[in-house]
């Protein structure tokens, strides 16, 4: 190793001159040499330590390329979903030939490195990689200036994550040269859903639930009562903003009518409805007894209108007399057989002859005169 002459005025002219010595881990500076000129001064003797740290601080300050500094804004950044992001990246180094840049991106809750690359810029070049290639790009092309801040056009929810800015200039031996910004994509609340679910009677309790599948950041969730009833006591009304749950609890008539819920962020708002009945099964029980008599009764009333229709119908049919005997006394008797009135055709020349008196008597004597 050459030696290291230092050279020092002093008010009495001394010069010192440190020359290579043995030491034990440490500079390879601090032994005392006698000064070439012994009639302008005395010897003067300077730390070890100190001659050493200097030497290196000045050869780290004065030599390129020995050192990266990279600068990002160290609060969370966010841009509203469609617009163009701009996350700001600067560094302090004297660019030498092998100089590059690369930017990567990492989802949330994963490791750095699970890291994707965005884009490289290397040998003078700029290469836009990954899915993000067509909408990424750079501030200052080359970013050779000192500035890496690099452009996001038409910004996705699926953009929300972190994102690594490294700058690389072998050799670089005290830093990594690497910057870290969260960013989020703002996102409005999408048309949240509404449900419920318990039991709706009276004294029961019921859980009414709000939910929107997007939004960034998260929405706030409240609940409102509409209508002109009167509002639930707030013991018996428990909300969770964050998860948007409604508890009812020692429900009443009072309770039903309809709520709404409305998720709302710094993008915008959304809401939606439902419509919450109460039943009271005393009152059930009521009216169906009274829907049971007011069956009866009308059973009983068809009944007797029936009952008084068949009277009446009854009353108005005619009653069947006997007039007695219609037989003619040229009829046929029952029994008497058509040749029996045939022989009688045949004897009635006989008959037309005056009959005598015997006969007359004896026929009065068999038939019964009708008067």
């Amino acid at each position: 190793m050459g030696a290291v002459v230092v050279s020092m005025e002093t008010p009495t002219s001394a010069s010192v001159s440190l020359v290579p010595a043995r030491h034990q881990g440490g500079c390879p500076w601090g032994a005392p040499v006698p000064p070439r000129h012994p009639g302008r001064g005395t010897m003067a003797k300077l730390p070890g330590p100190f001659v050493c740290g200097a030497l290196l601080g000045f050869l780290r300050l004065s030599a390129p390329g020995l050192a990266v500094e990279v600068k990002v804004p160290s609060e969370p950044l966010s841009t509203p979903v469609g617009k163009t992001a701009e996350l700001a990246c600067s560094y302090s180094t004297s660019v030498g030939d092998s100089f590059a840049l690369e930017w990567s991106f990492v989802q949330p809750g994963e490791p750095i490195s699970a890291s994707h690359p965005i884009l490289y810029f290397t040998n003078g070049h700029l290469y836009p990689t990954g899915s993000k290639a067509k909408r990424a790009s750079l501030l200052h092309n080359p970013p050779t200036g000192g500035v890496a801040t690099l452009k996001l056009a038409d910004v996705h929810p699926s953009d929300t994550g972190t994102y690594l800015c490294h700058v690389n200039n072998p050799p670089d031996f005290y830093t990594n040269g690497l910057g870290l910004i969260n960013f989020t994509v703002l996102v409005p609340p999408s048309n949240p859903l509404c449900s419920q679910s318990g039991q709706t009677s009276v004294g029961g309790s019921a859980a009414l639930r709000c939910h929107s599948s997007q939004g960034a950041p998260k929405p706030v969730y409240n609940w409102v009562h509409l209508g002109s009833s009167p509002t639930p006591s707030p013991g018996s009304m428990v909300q969770d903003e964050v998860s948007g749950q409604l508890i009812l609890t020692n429900l009443s008539l009072t309770s039903s009518g309809t709520y709404r819920c409305v998720a709302a962020n710094q993008m915008g708002s959304a809401s939606c409805e439902l419509t919450l009945s109460v039943t009271d099964p005393s009152k059930g029980r009521v009216a169906g007894a009274l829907i049971g008599v007011l069956l009866g009764v009308l059973l009983l009333s068809v009944a007797a209108f029936c009952l008084i229709r068949f009277q009446k119908d009854r009353k108005k049919k005619p009653k069947e007399t006997y007039g007695g005997s219609d037989l003619r006394e040229d009829a046929t008797a029952p029994g008497i057989s058509e040749q029996t009135s045939e022989r009688g055709d045949s004897s009635l020349g006989l008959l037309e002859r005056p009959p005598s008196a015997s006969t007359v008597t004896t026929t009065k004597s068999k038939l019964p005169v009708v008067v």
